[in-house]
């Protein structure tokens, strides 16, 4: 007994939450954890109206990228995540355990829009990809590029994203 609470405590304190990874973190209330705020990076994307920005938050890690927006319950109106993924390939992506439908768009190393997701249906394990190579992908609420006219061939820039 004394040998099992040992390895529950040291456990316990390898993790900076107390909580595994792939379950939301929970507050007292038992609701999933707020969403981050993003921290000043921003994508900005350019349509037949102007351009337009998101507040961004930036994942690159296998396990942040794996985990994207999973659990989430919301996500501000003009936030959104930016997977910096590393290799340009036709990247698949899923909505297994994300709460909230999402459009997600596929940006080229030459930094054009080189296809949209619109309104991922959330909570399935059906493969979403567009048939073309990206180095990223932003993942924004659904219906966000369709309502800012957001399309293939938009040209991006990021502001404050460390690659």
């Amino acid at each position: 007994m004394r040998s099992f609470l040992i390895v529950a405590l040291i456990a316990i304190g390898c993790s900076t939450t107390g909580a595994r990874e792939d379950h939301p973190v929970s507050n007292r209330d038992n609701s999933t954890t707020p969403t981050p705020r993003p921290s000043g990076a921003k994508v900005y994307l350019s349509t037949p109206r102007g351009e337009v920005g998101v507040e961004v938050e930036v994942v690159k890690t296998p396990r942040a990228i794996e985990r994207g927006l999973m659990f989430r319950q919301n996500l501000p109106p003009d936030d959104g995540m930016l997977f910096l993924l590393g290799v340009e390939k036709d990247w698949p992506f899923w909505m297994r355990n994300t709460l909230i439908p999402l459009d997600m768009i596929y940006i080229a190393k030459d930094m054009k829009v080189v296809g949209v997701v619109a309104n991922a249906e959330p909570e399935t394990d059906t493969i979403r990809s567009v048939g073309e190579t990206s180095l990223y992908v932003l993942e924004v609420n659904g219906g966000w590029c369709a309502s800012r006219g957001v399309s293939v061939g938009s040209k991006v820039r990021f502001e404050k994203v460390e690659p």
